[in-house]
């Protein structure tokens, strides 16, 4: 769970773990903001109220095992002429000992096209004997209406198949149709993530606006108070920290961090965002973007993040990957705009992956 405090003055987002300076996106001048950021002394109340989680489904009869998600999928998604949704399952690489005893893993792959979790939008490759690294070449297949696919998901996960059925997850992914990118056709490799059922996110957000004519600009404060049951990667536990931007402004330094917490699952951060200079309706235009990680000296590990904004697809007249927020998101992002000045509260899980920026 990761709990975090937005108060709206407007500015910027976060995205993956490149440290690289950047440019910044088309539209307004954000590179003129400013913003800074503070450790808080003590936490700012909030309230209790919840939003819906988002679920995902993992098995018919339920994970029986407990393995360390690990490897890579490939597969391409197509829209063919004659209405049908392509998934082309490839192959599977390095994956998970499902029986460590028999040292065995008997891999298949299955897939769901969200919001539908029922046994109809069920699809499900051949089973591949006594291989971490199966090869498919399957294609599992969907009719719907091309203008339907902007509101659906893909969920993609890979099980080892048990004779007793105790499948075993070992991994998934998930792509959200509301930006993809119909041209890009080619087999592409994902890594396989874990399940997402645990980690949620608590925060408040607010739209600070000063003065009340047409050239007055605004603020948006970002507190980040706590995380609870991150992923642990390594033996020695999770050394997290956060990290915003405000897209489409992508410049380092617009980057804003929290410091490191060390060896817990549960990090309090308690740490405060201030992003300012926006226009009005920028902030329609824009995207808060939260990453948590695990910090490694070699290179950090992407543990969740939420993109909050209002999930259009486009910014500035363009489109863009990144306004991919889910209904959730969308939510919170509508109620900040509607409500200026005033705290917003919500909860919502943090994404296993995300769309990288382009």
């Amino acid at each position: 769970f990761l709990f975090i405090l937005f108060s709206m003055s407007q500015d910027e987002g976060v995205d993956s773990d490149d440290d690289d300076t950047s440019l910044s996106s088309y539209g307004s001048d954000l590179s003129s903001r400013k913003g800074y950021s503070a450790n808080l002394s003590v936490f700012l109340p909030l309230p209790h109220k919840r939003t819906g989680s988002l679920l995902s489904v993992y098995s018919d009869a339920g994970d029986f095992g407990n393995v360390e998600v690990q490897g890579s999928v490939e597969f391409a998604v197509m829209y063919s002429p004659v209405g049908e949704l392509i998934i082309m399952i490839e192959q599977c690489q390095d994956l998970a000992i499902a029986d460590p005893r028999k040292q065995r893993t008997d891999p298949y792959v299955k897939t769901y096209l969200y919001p539908d979790k029922s046994r109809r939008s069920k699809r499900k490759t051949s089973i591949k004997k006594r291989t971490a690294n199966p090869v498919y070449v399957e294609s599992l297949r969907y009719k719907v209406k091309r203008e339907e696919l902007p509101d659906k998901t893909l969920n993609l996960s890979v099980w080892h198949n048990d004779s007793r059925g105790r499948n075993v997850f070992l991994g998934q992914v998930e792509i959200s149709f509301k930006t993809w990118d119909w041209g890009h056709e080619p087999l592409t490799w994902y890594n396989l993530q874990p399940k997402v059922h645990c980690l949620k996110c608590f925060f408040k957000m607010c739209y600070l606006i000063s003065g009340g004519s047409k050239n007055s600009t605004g603020e948006i404060h970002v507190w980040l108070r706590e995380a609870k049951e991150l992923r642990c990667l390594k033996p020695q536990g999770v050394d997290s920290f956060v990290k915003c931007y405000i897209l489409p402004d992508t410049r380092k330094k617009s980057r804003q961090k929290t410091r490191i917490v060390k060896k817990t699952q549960d990090p309090v951060y308690n740490h405060a965002m201030v992003y300012d200079g926006f226009k009005t309706g920028e902030v329609s235009e824009a995207c808060c973007e939260l990453t948590v990680w695990d910090h490694n000296t070699l290179a950090n590990q992407f543990l969740g993040g939420l993109r909050l904004s209002l999930g259009t697809g486009q910014s500035y007249g363009k489109k863009v990957d990144w306004l991919d927020s889910m209904d959730e998101e969308i939510q919170i992002w509508k109620r900040m705009l509607a409500n200026p000045n005033s705290w917003v509260e919500g909860e919502l899980p943090l994404r296993s992956s995300m769309t990288p920026r382009k």
